[in-house]
C-alpha cells in the first residue's frame, strides 16, 4: 500500500523538515506485518513529494495478530486485501515513521508546525464501506477538495460491476499535523475494520488526534463507532467526551440579570456566574412551570440535560425527548439512568428518533414543546419545515424556542467579524431577524409571541441569548 504527500509551499523542500525525514535517504521501519519503506520521488524549492511505502507480509500479520479473529474461515486470515490496500495498517505506519509530525514536533524549524500549506495526497486502492458519498462525507467537511476513481471488479468482465477500491486524491491548503490526524483517523473508518483490539487506548487515541475538528464534523457519531469497531459502551463515551467540550468557552459563565418587570426572565432561575447553557435549560423549566404544563416534549434533547431538570418536578407528568442522532439518544439514555429508575418515575418518560423537519404524529397531545438552541442547525431554507411540523401539526399550546444573538458575538475577543459560535451553525440571528421570524409564525400558525433576553443585557448588543415563547391563542 503506499501513500503519497507533496506540497507546492516555498519552499517545498521544508516538508522534510516537518517529516523529520532526510530527503536524500531511503528509510525503513519495521511496522505490525511488515517494513515501511519511505523515501522522496520529488525535492526541489518549487514541489516535494514524500512516499510511504507499506510492505505487509501476510503470514507475519496473522501470526502477530494471535487469535483475534476467532473462528472465522482460516484460509481467509491468509488470502485478502490486508497487503494490498490501504487500511488501519496504513493509519498505523503514519503514526509511527510520521510520530514527531503527527504530534505537531519539528525541531529544526518548529515555526513551520503552525503553517498551513497546499498540499495533495494520493492514496491507491483504498476500501470505502458506503462508496463514495461517505468517501465524500468524511473529507470535503474538512475543506477538502476529494476525487477519486472506483475501481472495477474485474476489468476482465465489467459486468460484475464496481469494488469497494478507490484510487483517492486530496487536495487542501492546512497544517501538515492537521492533516496526517485527518488520514490517521479516517483511513480506517473508510475501511470499516481494523487489524488489532479496540480498547480504551483507541477510544484515547482517538479524542486525542481529533481533538479541534471531530467535535465539530457532521459524520462524527459514524466516525467514532466505526474507527472503535462498533463497540457501543466505547463510543458512548467518547460522544459523551465530545459533548462536554462542545460548548464555546467563550460562554462559560454569565450573570442573569433579575428584575422586577413583567418582561424579565423568572426571578427563580436568576443567579450569579450560571454556565449559559445551564442557564438556558433552568430559564425553560421555570417558563414550562408557569404556564402550568403538564406534558412536555424537548426536541433536539441531546444527550437529555433538560429532561433531567423536567424529570425533577412533579408538575411534568408525561415527559418527551426527540432527537434525530441515535447515539446521542442512547447517551441521555444512560445519563437518565433510565434502565435503574423506579417503575412510575420511568412512565413519565419516554425517548424517540425522529427528524423535526418531517410531520410525526407522535409530537401531538403535548401542552408544551422545547426547542433550546435547535433551530440554528437547521439550513434556512429546512426552517419552513420545522415551522409544518412544530407549529402546523403537532401545535402544542406552549412553545419555548431559544437562539444565539448574532449581536452579542462582538464581545468575544476571539470571534472573527462575521463568523459563528459553532462550525455547525448554519444562521445566527440578530434580535430584530429573531422577532420577524417570530411575528410571522404568529401571523400563519395563530399564536401569540413574547420575546426575552437569555443572560445578563448589554445596553447596546443585548443579551448572549434570546427566547420566544409561543401561546397558541
Amino acid at each position: 500500500m503506499l501513500l503519497t504527500i507533496s506540497t507546492t509551499h516555498y519552499p517545498a523542500s521544508d516538508l522534510s523538515y516537518l517529516l523529520h525525514k532526510h530527503p536524500a535517504k531511503v528509510q525503513q521501519a519495521e511496522v505490525t506485518g511488515g517494513v515501511a519503506h519511505i523515501f522522496y520521488t520529488t525535492v526541489s524549492d518549487e514541489r516535494c513529494t514524500a512516499a510511504l511505502l507499506l510492505d505487509i507480509d501476510p503470514v507475519a500479520l496473522v501470526r502477530g495478530n494471535g487469535n483475534e479473529r476467532g473462528n472465522e474461515f482460516t484460509l481467509d486470515q491468509y488470502v485478502n486485501d490486508r497487503p494490498y490496500a490501504a487500511s488501519s495498517l496504513l493509519s498505523g505506519a503514519i503514526a509511527k515513521v510520521y510520530s514527531s509530525a503527527l504530534n505537531g514536533r519539528c525541531k529544526d524549524k518548529p515555526a513551520l508546525v503552525n503553517v498551513a500549506m497546499p498540499f495533495e495526497v494520493k492514496i491507491p486502492a483504498l476500501p470505502v464501506r458506503g462508496g463514495e458519498a461517505v468517501l465524500k462525507g468524511l473529507f470535503e467537511p474538512l475543506g477538502y477538495e476529494v476525487s477519486c476513481t472506483r475501481h472495477l471488479i474485474d476489468e476482465q468482465h465489467p459486468e460484475w460491476g464496481d469494488s469497494r477500491y478507490f484510487d483517492l486524491h486530496l487536495r487542501h491548503t492546512v497544517t501538515l499535523q492537521a492533516l496526517l490526524s485527518h488520514l490517521y483517523i479516517l483511513i480506517p473508518v473508510c475501511d470499516n475494520e481494523k487489524h488489532y483490539w479496540v480498547g480504551k487506548h483507541e477510544m484515547e487515541k482517538l479524542l486525542e488526534k481529533g481533538q479541534g475538528w471531530l467535535e465539530q464534523h457532521p459524520a462524527r457519531e459514524m466516525i467514532i463507532v466505526r474507527y472503535l469497531k462498533y463497540q457501543r459502551s466505547l463510543a458512548n463515551q467518547a460522544l459523551e467526551s465530545l459533548l462536554k467540550e462542545e460548548d464555546n468557552p467563550d460562554e462559560a459563565t454569565a450573570q442573569v440579570e433579575s428584575t422586577e418587570e413583567a418582561d424579565a426572565i423568572p426571578p427563580a432561575v436568576a443567579a450569579e456566574k450560571v454556565r449559559v447553557h445551564d442557564q438556558r435549560l433552568l430559564t425553560v423549566k421555570q417558563v414550562l412551570l408557569d404556564t402550568g404544563a403538564g406534558s412536555i416534549a424537548d426536541l433536539g434533547c441531546g444527550e437529555g440535560k433538560l429532561l433531567k431538570l423536567l424529570l425533577e418536578e412533579r408538575q411534568f407528568t408525561r415527559i418527551l425527548g426527540m432527537d434525530v442522532s441515535y447515539y446521542v439518544l442512547s447517551i441521555a439514555q444512560d445519563k437518565l439512568k433510565l434502565d435503574r429508575m423506579p417503575e412510575r418515575q420511568r412512565e413519565r418518560i419516554q425517548l424517540i428518533h425522529g427528524s423535526l423537519t418531517y410531520k410525526d404524529d407522535r409530537l401531538k397531545g403535548y401542552d408544551a414543546a422545547a426547542l433550546v438552541e435547535v433551530i440554528e442547525h437547521l439550513d434556512v431554507p429546512r426552517l419552513s419545515a420545522l415551522e409544518r411540523t412544530i407549529f402546523g401539526h403537532a401545535r402544542p399550546g406552549v412553545i419555548v424556542v431559544t437562539t444565539p444573538n448574532a449581536e452579542y458575538n462582538v464581545k468575544f475577543e476571539k470571534m472573527q467579524a462575521g463568523a459563528m459560535r459553532h462550525s455547525d451553525h448554519r444562521f445566527e440571528w440578530t434580535r430584530q431577524e429573531f422577532r420577524n421570524w417570530g411575528d410571522r409564525l404568529t401571523a400563519t400558525y395563530g399564536y401569540n409571541v413574547t420575546y426575552f433576553p437569555l443572560g445578563e443585557e448589554d445596553p447596546l448588543v443585548g443579551a448572549i441569548s434570546q427566547m420566544a415563547v409561543f401561546k397558541n391563542a
